[in-house]
């Protein structure tokens, strides 16, 4: 028994739209993968085929007795089944043996997620092993782990954009004044990209050619010389039906991305008029970070700075500023036990 008790670390999960993180206490981060879970499906029974990376590969190009899914949809589970064989997996692959004890798990959910999908999330992480499940809200995480002073009695606003949800909110003394959750983020940015194309090149691609795009030459703003870096892509030619190949410019990347770019300044702009006047006044004089994968779309804070005409700034790693928070909420519990509910 006490041998068994060496492996009973607790654990924060970012269980994301797109990637989950895990975080181990006393160690940091220590799994960064897709969460994308592959079934191989034979006489109407599931079998877990691969889970995160080795998955993703899979996603649009499987046959039919394969079937490779995304458990999370806009920041909340979509597939419970998947969901906990995804975090079972994730667990015994941090833990790399399957004697562990049953670990104390932090997981973060959107701010606006239902009494309902808390509980489906809360369910499938207990359903996966763990031996006390807490909930924390996106936005503290992400304001936590981008290392801002929310336990203070000034404002401080953070922005999230994750692959399912962007969050705005305003912390101050460790909780959340004004919080509001849009469903746009990376993937509704990828959807853009393909339905411009689709439009105005009459080519379709995929979901990974429309992420590539994003990540090498995505842009919240036209660029000064009207065209920028371009990029070959690869779809299919709707006229013909054949595969072809074009370039497509910055530019072209701009346009795709003007509408979810201008719902998440739309979501900032809303939060600051909600927010209570010396908060305000507050969130001017240190401005707002952002956060998440999403944030870090090319020159996105300089369209919210023009929007806003405040001083906004990434965060120094956007990508795990979440699974940092959760894991410092699991370090500084006894400080920080007031943002964590155990029990809804």
């Amino acid at each position: 028994m006490a041998f068994g008790g060496l492996f009973s670390t607790d654990i924060a999960i970012d269980l994301g739209t797109a990637n989950t993180l895990i975080y181990v206490k006393g160690k940091g981060i220590i799994l960064n993968e897709p969460s994308v879970v592959a079934y191989h499906v034979k006489d109407g029974k599931k079998q877990v085929l691969a889970v995160g990376e080795d998955a993703k590969l899979m996603l649009g190009r499987t046959p039919g007795s394969i079937e490779a899914i995304r458990p999370m949809r806009e920041g909340v589970i979509a597939d419970f089944d998947s969901a906990e064989e995804m975090i079972k997996h994730f667990i015994k692959k941090v833990f790399k043996r399957t004697t562990f004890s049953k670990p104390k798990i932090i997981v973060c959910v959107p701010h606006g997620a239902t009494p309902v999908e808390k509980r489906a999330i809360r369910q499938s992480v207990l359903s996966a092993g763990a031996r006390k499940a807490g909930l924390i809200a996106e936005p503290i995480a992400a304001a936590i782990g981008a290392g801002m002073p929310i336990t203070e009695p000034t404002g401080s606003m953070v922005v999230d954009i994750g692959g399912g949800t962007t969050e705005v909110a305003v912390l101050s003394l460790g909780d959340v004044v004004y919080a509001r959750s849009v469903r746009i983020g990376g993937d509704r940015m990828d959807e853009a990209i393909i339905n411009h194309l689709r439009r105005n090149q009459n080519l379709l691609i995929g979901d990974s050619t429309a992420e590539r795009i994003k990540t090498s030459i995505g842009t919240a703003r036209m660029p000064d010389d009207g065209r920028g870096a371009t990029l070959m892509v690869r779809g299919r030619d709707l006229l013909n039906g054949i595969p072809k190949e074009i370039e497509i410019s910055q530019a072209m990347v701009a346009e795709a991305l003007a509408e979810p770019v201008q719902a998440i300044c739309e979501a900032v702009m809303v939060a600051l008029e909600a927010t209570p006047p010396d908060l305000a006044a507050d969130i001017v004089d240190r401005g707002v970070i952002l956060t998440g994968g999403g944030a870090m779309l090319g020159e996105l804070d300089l369209a919210l700075r023009e929007q806003t005409g405040l001083s906004i700034s990434l965060a120094d790693q956007p990508m795990s500023c979440v699974a940092l928070g959760t894991g410092k909420a699991l370090e500084y519990e006894k400080q920080l036990r007031h943002v964590i509910d155990y029990d809804s």
